[in-house]
């Protein structure tokens, strides 16, 4: 090779090695201007929250679009129920297959609820979303439910909580959970710890089918991870598939496919939590199970504002399930970040933001009232109502909300929660 050709080839790497320099740059960029969406932390680039036109593109979902709407409202009717506002609303907004339920529902074929909760303290009111509207599922479709306790996740992720104290926290979530009014002949609630020995061969085969690699890249693992942590999220996957609850699935149809076992399941959660179920998808096939369905709710927001969601750590944050009246008046007045205008004279004028106001966003998801929501909406829009009536109404709902609760699970006992704990055939419509 000449003197010139050696040149030309370090001329050569070196422009690629710059080229390979800025990608990798303007990969940092975009990155820093994406929304931070993970099961375990999210923040928000706006001040409008998430931007989940865009999450819906990364985590390749779909939009519930008007025809499921109607679909799902005319199976609520039949049942003498109206379909819940959070479907109309938008809270619950994109999905994955959850049209094949709505098939199974109208063909008589039976499948089934999968939600959970990692028990680590006091439940706030967002902890809720996702087993009102799994409620609501029971209700409309007559189907059995599993509600999977992550007690040994909160062990694995939290240093300061020892596993009694998981324990303390878990037997009290569970009456959180049972007040939201679950048939205890249909559903199952089950603590990893209690029922690992059932699921352990559907993780073994879950944890064959991911390699370390697939399971880093899709949470973002890294070396200062324990190994618990990394094998962890076959043990959330399991619950999603049928073979993993042979005792409580015995009165179930058997599947005749030969490509796949047991039958479906529908997933009410958050979208942070759709990594692990993405991961269930794409290796159900190859261990002979379904794939499941899944609904995916938006973000319940901080107090302070959309940037970021409640926590269950941070108690000026939340509306807690333990909260007394005047706690909840106190927070909001005090924590609930305005849309509204900074004086009277600029509110009139320009009327409230309605896309930054945490008050409003509340309100629908807890306000029931459509005609009342809408008059808000309308009227704070455009000045003609004060913050401090809509923070007011806030209060008013909230309050008899959280009270109808406490007073519910004051009704819970023991005995109820051994009940629902209890490894036995559930029933379906």
């Amino acid at each position: 090779m000449s003197k010139k050709e050696e040149t030309k080839k370090e001329e050569t790497k070196k422009e690629e090695t710059k080229q390979e320099e800025t990608k990798k740059e303007e990969k940092k960029e975009e990155t820093k201007k994406q929304d931070l969406v993970t099961p375990y932390e999210i923040k928000a680039v706006s001040e409008t929250g998430i931007d989940y036109d865009k999450l819906v593109d990364r985590f390749g979902a779909s939009m519930i679009n008007e025809e499921m709407i109607e679909k799902l409202t005319e199976i609520a009717t039949k049942k003498g129920i109206k379909l819940h506002h959070w479907i109309r609303r938008g809270l619950y907004f994109c999905h994955h297959d959850l049209h094949r339920i709505i098939i199974d529902y109208e063909q008589g074929k039976p499948f089934f609820l999968y939600t959970g909760r990692g028990p680590s303290g006091q439940m706030h009111l967002g902890h809720l979303v996702s087993f009102i509207l799994t409620k609501h599922f029971q209700d409309i479709f007559g189907c059995a439910v599993v509600v999977q306790m992550t007690d040994d996740e909160k062990y694995l992720w939290n240093r300061k909580f020892t596993q009694l104290q998981i324990h303390k926290f878990l037997m009290d979530n569970i009456k959180d959970i049972i007040s939201v009014g679950f048939d205890p002949e249909k559903t199952f609630i089950f603590s990893d710890y209690q029922y690992i020995k059932e699921m352990y061969p559907n993780i073994t085969k879950v944890q064959r089918a991911i390699t370390f690699s697939q399971v880093k890249g899709t949470f973002g693992f890294t070396n200062s991870n324990n190994i618990g942590q990394v094998a962890f999220p076959a043990i959330q996957i399991v619950p999603c598939f049928s073979s993993t609850f042979p005792k409580i699935f015995e009165n179930f149809p058997k599947s005749k496919s030969k490509k796949s076992r047991g039958f479906n399941c529908l997933i009410p959660c958050a979208i942070d939590q759709a990594p692990y179920f993405r991961q269930a998808r794409e290796i159900a096939y190859r261990i002979k199970e379904k794939k499941p369905s899944l609904i995916y709710a938006k973000f319940f927001p901080a107090l302070q504002g959309h940037k970021t969601k409640m926590s269950s750590s941070k108690q000026t944050t939340a509306i807690y399930l333990t909260d007394k009246p005047n706690q909840i008046k106190n927070k909001i007045n005090k924590h609930a970040f305005s849309g509204g205008g900074r004086t009277k004279e600029e509110h009139e004028k320009f009327g409230a933001d309605l896309t930054v106001d945490v008050p409003y966003a509340y309100l629908k998801v807890f306000l029931e009232d459509d005609e009342l929501l809408e008059e808000i909406r309308v009227k704070y829009g455009n000045g003609t109502m004060g913050t401090v009536q809509v923070k007011r109404t806030l209060i008013e709902t909230l309050q008899k909300i959280v009270k109808k609760h406490q007073e519910t699970k004051a009704q819970v006992t023991d005995e109820t929660v051994k009940l629902f704990m209890t490894p036995r055939a559930l029933k379906f419509d």
